[in-house]
């Protein structure tokens, strides 16, 4: 068996892990870590996740897991440390947190308005998108979860960047969230009141903290709009797109089929159908459909469940891989 540890356990990414490593044949879970709920079980906060003691970060030990993942919120200031701790105990880690996503730290600086805080770990991430980097992340100690959002840009969109059949490296990704993708911590805008029977875009254009990486993995200009849905938990991503001449449904099908037919958690709709939220909720499956508009427009859409595939799931991925375990162990 293999033992990991969670800091920041609590969180709604943090309680998708403890189910899906509850059901996880070969990992138990040694010790998880919460602010507030710090001394209570995990039978208290989660009736379903197991009775483990919340501790506080500082007092458990990273040198007695295999893995830690840190599903700590962004710009979480002891989020370094923790990390730093635990490579040096000889603990592999999987951040949930933007922290390590931005390979360059030029870019990083650049979109952050600040110098990357552990430039050295900076070096050693791998991020962590099986689809595209599964033989690194296999060697990998640290490993960047990729954010839920660009997951829905970066694999739609590399098929048609590796096979040449963009007319224009300008792309515009209109992505619809529901309100789990903020978070549990307390905020305005995400308070029912806030989002029942309404529909919002926020952060439009080129400002989103999760720009860079999809740019980074795709090499592309991307417009970036994203909205927030009355859900709580799904991601759909809108993708607009200009094709050179000779690119028609068949070949874009067949680009399609060519890159995922192989992957476990990629599933493809044929031409013309487009996928739903509900398709993937609660999986760790990513659905894209595509349609011709006209000779040289189409429209892709892709669909992931943010907790799982686009976080939790993810990372379970990732730790299979990291640990030489099948990769669907106690995701399928």
């Amino acid at each position: 068996m293999a033992r990991v540890g969670i800091y920041g356990a609590t969180g709604y990414t943090g309680i998708e892990l403890l189910k899906l490593l509850a059901r996880h044949p070969t990992v138990e879970v040694a010790f998880a870590t919460a602010r507030s709920a710090a001394g209570q079980r995990l039978s208290e906060v989660f009736p379903i996740v197991g009775d483990l003691r919340l501790t506080a970060a500082e007092e458990v030990d990273p040198a007695s897991v295999d893995v830690v993942f840190t599903c700590l919120p962004h710009n979480t200031p002891d989020l370094i440390p923790i990390v730093q701790r635990a490579l040096v105990t000889g603990a592999k880690v999987v951040d949930f947190s933007d922290t390590f996503r931005i390979a360059d730290p030029a870019v990083y600086a650049a979109r952050r308005g600040k110098p990357h805080p552990a430039p050295d770990l900076l070096e050693l991430a791998v991020y962590g998108l099986p689809e595209l980097h599964r033989e690194r992340i296999r060697q990998a100690r640290l490993v960047a979860n990729t954010g839920c959002y660009p997951l829905t840009a970066i694999l739609p969109l590399v098929p048609l960047v590796r096979a040449g059949f963009l007319a224009d490296p300008t792309v515009i990704v209109d992505s619809k969230s529901g309100v789990s993708g903020a978070g549990r911590s307390l905020s305005l805008k995400t308070h029912f009141g806030e989002t029942h029977e309404t529909f919002s875009a926020y952060n439009v254009g080129r400002v989103h903290r999760h720009l860079a990486e999809m740019e980074q993995e795709t090499g592309l200009h991307i417009i970036f709009a994203p909205h927030l849905l009355p859900v709580f938990r799904g991601i759909l991503s809108t993708i607009y797109v200009n094709l050179k001449p000779e690119v028609d449904d068949t070949a874009l099908a067949a680009v399609y089929a060519d890159a995922y037919a192989a992957e476990p958690f990629v599933h493809v709709l044929p031409a013309g159908k487009l996928p739903e939220l509900r398709h993937v909720q609660h999986t760790n499956y990513v659905v894209i459909g595509h349609q011709m508009v006209e000779p040289g427009r189409a429209i892709v859409v892709a669909v992931v469940d943010n907790l799982v595939k686009g976080a939790a799931g993810q990372a379970v991925q990732n730790m299979n891989l990291m640990l030489g375990f099948a990769e669907t162990t106690g995701l399928l």
